[in-house]
């Protein structure tokens, strides 16, 4: 019966996003919703995009093992990207009307830059919709007790989501999230009181993750705890504000007030709710103590949906699943749409130069179902893998490559294309450096590659300025 209504739900979802892919009419429309989301979608669409399937499943894990101090990263660093987005980046990228967040580089820095902080994106995106298409698996996997494979779940899974995407774009990924974020919230909100109950009361339940010393924040007061607590932090902090789907969100608003009101609006709503998913787990090492002390060794994902599952009644089990599910397919949906948008309009344009809008509309949907294809493969192979893992890492790349470039061209009217080309590579080669040697257990691989970065962008940008001006005042001095 709870499959059954699983698949009920996706149906609902698939016809919703097709009723909202009608108003897809061109590649603007695909893209960005034609900029017509008022700021209630933009608050919802950017929420439910960020609480995905590391929210529900991940951050849980990585609390009951480590406490705040473990979940830096996210949610504390993922809702403080999108405020940072709203506060320095929505208005002045709303203004250039562009496509994709890759046009910025092309328009500031030339097409190399371009194209290299294109493919830096894409590769990040790898991560982040396995993680989702994992979920996906796992979630059909436990709701058909076994029968339904980890790997066939995923199969069906993105292809739940393809059904609408393909065809609806922006507008189909900004409708769906708005309903599924009402189930998401209202649902999760429902099992926190349940569970909390279960476990006693709510102020047992916080009592309790006191005693354990899960609210420690703060890392141990020396040199490399202290730098790897700053490195994670950054992360998806910094790494996650030159990207597409965020791009997208902004440039979707109907007006700039929008842009700049909707990312803080929804970072600060998705800090404060990832702490249900937190809470949930802590009343679960109350209600199960047994199996709990099991599932930390095997896999700390597994403790909400056994929780649910074997200690909820029916009723709550929907909730739990259809809010899962509304977290995974909101996310996921708009992480594969964004890389796809990203590789049409800045990498297949390069060598197929545009013929009509149709036809571009037609090359994005392709992209759409290919991409998917190689998401899917890449989630199958890599599966295993902890899901918060696969999210944290999936940033890494755009912090070292992409990030210097996009604020010092929004920032430094004196940085140039050599300067942001040096910034890429010697940000990235470093980093590479760094996870390939013993150096990054030493000193986290991702703040040296962005401190590498930072020193690109300076001296390939100054260095041929100061000769450029000594052979200047060489050739006056000459000629006087």
């Amino acid at each position: 019966m709870l499959l059954t209504l699983v698949v009920v739900y996706l149906l609902i979802t698939i016809g919703i996003g097709l009723w909202a892919a009608r108003r897809v009419k061109t590649t603007s429309d695909f893209a960005i919703a034609g900029r017509q989301l008022p700021l209630v979608m933009i608050v919802t669409t950017t929420f439910a995009t960020w609480f995905g399937a590391e929210t529900v499943l991940g951050i849980p894990a990585k609390f009951v093992n480590n406490g705040l101090n473990g979940v830096v990263e996210d949610p504390f660093g993922a809702g403080t990207c999108l405020i940072l987005v709203g506060l320095f980046f929505a208005g002045k990228l709303y203004r250039m009307t562009l496509l994709t967040i890759s046009d910025y580089y092309r328009e500031r820095y030339g097409r190399a830059v371009e194209i290299l902080c294109s493919l830096i994106i894409m590769l990040s995106y790898l991560g982040w919709v396995s993680a989702q298409v994992t979920a996906l698996g796992l979630v059909f996997n436990l709701l058909s007790l076994g029968s339904i494979s980890i790997p066939m779940g995923m199969v069906i899974g993105v292809v739940s989501i393809l059904a609408y995407t393909l065809f609806g774009g922006m507008w189909s990924v900004a409708v769906t999230d708005f309903i599924q974020m009402i189930i998401l919230v209202v649902g999760l909100s429902i099992l926190a009181v349940f569970a909390g109950n279960m476990a006693g009361g709510a102020d047992k339940v916080i009592s309790f993750a006191m005693s354990k010393d899960l609210f420690r924040f703060w890392p141990e007061p020396n040199f490399k705890d202290m730098v790897f607590f700053f490195a994670a932090a950054i992360t998806i902090m910094l790494g996650s504000i030159p990207q597409q789907d965020v791009f997208q969100r902004v440039m979707s608003a109907n007006k700039e007030s929008a842009a700049r009101k909707g990312p803080v609006i929804g970072g600060v709503c998705y800090i404060l709710f990832a702490f249900v998913p937190m809470f949930l787990v802590a009343s679960a090492l109350l209600i199960m103590p047994e199996q709990t002390v099991v599932l930390l060794k095997e896999d700390p994902q597994k403790i909400l949906p056994t929780l649910v599952m074997e200690k909820m009644p029916f009723v709550m089990q929907v909730l739990f699943f259809g809010a899962l599910l509304s977290a995974i397919k909101s996310t996921a949906s708009a992480t594969l749409l964004a890389p796809s948008v990203t590789f049409t309009e800045n990498i297949w344009r390069q060598f197929f130069p545009r013929t009509s809008d149709r036809q571009e509309l037609k090359t994005m949907r392709i992209t759409v179902l290919v991409f998917s294809a190689f998401v899917l493969a890449y989630a199958i192979y890599t599966q295993g893998t902890p899901i918060y893992e696969m999210v944290s890492g999936a940033y890494q790349v755009t912090l070292v490559g992409a990030f210097i470039p996009l604020v010092f061209g929004l920032y430094w009217t004196r940085a140039t294309t050599q300067g942001a080309l040096v910034s890429i590579v010697l940000g990235l080669s470093t980093w590479g450096l760094f996870l390939a040697t013993p150096l990054g257990g030493e000193f986290p691989a991702q703040l040296a590659g962005v401190l590498a970065s930072l020193a690109g962008m300076l001296v390939g940008t100054l260095a041929p300025q100061a000769i450029h001006n000594r052979q200047g005042s060489h050739y006056r001095l000459v000629g006087s």
